[in-house]
């Protein structure tokens, strides 16, 4: 038990416990407050990587826990800023579908087949960084109005857009490389969630 809670988780859980005081700042429009907070949970997904690669804390655990907090906090973050009419739905829509339906697709191989490891790819973690950074920007422009950072937040969010949506088509084509029978009798290696 004293193994999974290690520096790197702890570090995570602090990253879970804040999404509802990051989300309620952005609500209550306490710009600022939401800006500072998400910042500090950002951090924290930086710095749980450090300590489990540097440090050797990776776990079990965290490796579960550190996608879940992730998707928590970015997908809490733009709905809020969805329901202030700060980003269209349509962008949220495109996240929670492609979560979803990678989650789907995990859910589907882990029922009917043997597969159970479904490590990060580089597009999915490239993904979730761009959404970090979309997710910064449209906070920022609500702190700092007037529109100097309006165009900046426009086309982070055609990049993270993009960039969803091509991790999406990427795990699906992993996933059908996994399930393709090969020669040797083998499968791939691994679908993913990052």
């Amino acid at each position: 038990m004293l193994r999974r809670l290690n520096l790197a988780n702890c570090l995570t859980l602090l990253r879970l416990v804040l999404v509802p005081f990051v989300i309620s700042a952005v609500l209550d429009g306490r710009n600022l407050a939401a800006a500072e907070l998400f910042g500090i949970a950002a951090f924290t997904d930086v710095l749980d990587g450090v300590a489990a690669r540097r440090l050797r804390l990776a776990t079990t655990t965290g490796a579960y826990l550190d996608p879940i907090a992730d998707k928590c906090l970015l997908s809490g973050v733009f709905v809020a800023l969805a329901a202030v009419e700060a980003v269209p739905w349509w962008f949220v829509i495109l996240v929670f579908g492609r979560d979803l339906y990678i989650l789907t697709a995990v859910g589907m191989m882990m029922a009917f087949t043997r597969i159970r490891k479904f490590p990060p790819s580089v597009w999915g973690k490239l993904s979730t960084f761009i959404q970090i950074a979309a997710a910064v920007v449209w906070m920022a422009r609500l702190v700092f109005t007037g529109g100097r950072l309006g165009g900046l937040a426009s086309a982070m969010l055609w990049i993270s857009a993009a960039c969803t949506a091509w991790s999406g088509i990427h795990y699906t084509w992993r996933g059908i490389q996994i399930l393709r029978p090969h020669p040797s009798g083998t499968r791939g290696r691994a679908l993913t969630s990052d």
